[in-house]
């Protein structure tokens, strides 16, 4: 089998749904094997609506709704599993990477290449989101020694072998971009157009910034507790040295007070950072799946559905009362 499965998260993109369509045929409808692959992420519009429609129009689309909303991430895990074709590309429903710009990265796959990401010029986001993802990768990359491509997101095409691989192993870390380069994968990054929403609202928050970051840097690391226990040790040996210079008065009350405060904060730091990293195992233990399955026009695991595949019955009513003859 060949041909390309083209994988669009969504999230109340009722707005947006027919115009990602349009712009997926339009652009990639020469490939033989074309598949549209929509993950709806329990989505509160008329979403799912909208996908049901095509796919009874277009053969080629599938989709897949959630239960509930589980976040990008689950929906990104959906989507390689399912994916019916051998190469996949990750598109987001607003467009802001045109599905024209696939081709590039196709090319470049051909080269031999498991993944290939895409890397935004002239980035459209604000200068808050465009710093703090640069940011973010420098610091993994240059502090932490974690590999990780700069720049790259969440637009790629993959092998879909590999992303099955990426996405099924055993831990609750959603960061697709480090996990590449960690389990070996080969790949590269190419430069992108980005072009700005058509319609609908940005799912953009701050919070998920800064979580994409931890999820970064204490995910893939264990500098950072490396690091904390070298200034612990040190802190120590300059608290007790303190505390010898003060029982004998060397030292002001002061002094020793203020060497207190800072003991102090370096604690709570300290269990801060170690909280982190013990919520990270936590998720990479948690009993629940990453999502269920409500409602799909392809075959799917009974595990990934939220009635496990049990046909749907309606509930008993009353029995009916028989009249007696008079």
């Amino acid at each position: 089998m060949s041909g390309l499965t083209a994988i669009v998260p969504c999230y109340n993109e009722g707005e947006q749904v027919d115009v990602a369509y349009g712009s997926v045929c339009a652009a990639l409808s020469d490939i033989d094997g074309l598949e549209l692959l929509f993950i709806d992420d329990g989505s509160r519009d008329d979403t799912l609506d909208r996908i049901r429609a095509l796919a009874e129009k277009d053969s080629r689309v599938h989709y897949l709704s959630f239960a509930r909303n589980f976040g990008l991430a689950a929906a990104v895990t959906a989507g390689f599993r399912y994916a019916g074709r051998p190469w996949s590309v990750q598109l987001d429903a607003d467009l802001q990477f045109p599905a024209a710009e696939t081709w590039p990265l196709l090319e470049t796959a051909a080269r031999g290449y498991d993944v290939v990401f895409g890397v935004r010029r002239d980035r459209r986001d604000s200068w808050v989101r465009r710093t703090g993802a640069a940011m973010t990768h420098r610091v993994a990359r240059g502090l932490l020694g974690i590999e990780v491509p700069q720049g790259a997101s969440s637009f790629r095409v993959v092998r879909t072998a590999v992303g099955r691989t990426i996405v099924n192993l055993p831990t609750g870390n959603s960061h697709f971009v480090a996990k590449a380069p960690q389990i070996g994968a080969r790949y590269t990054s190419v430069p992108v157009a980005h072009a700005p929403r058509t319609a609908g609202r940005s799912k953009f928050r701050f919070g998920r910034l800064a979580g994409d970051a931890f999820e970064l840097l204490f995910g893939f690391s264990w500098r950072p507790l490396n690091m904390l226990y070298g200034l612990a040790a040190s802190v120590f040996s300059v608290a007790l040295a303190l505390a010898v210079l003060g029982a004998i008065g060397v030292v002001s009350a002061m002094t020793m007070l203020v060497a207190a405060l800072l003991v102090g904060a370096l604690g709570m730091g300290s269990v801060a950072l170690v909280g982190r990293y013990l919520h990270r195992r936590m998720l990479d233990v948690r009993p629940c799946r990453a999502y269920y399955i409500r409602e799909s026009n392809i075959a799917v695991l009974p595990e990934d559905l939220l009635d496990q595949g049990e046909p749907a019955v309606p509930p008993p009513g009353r029995r009916p009362t028989l009249e007696v003859a008079s």
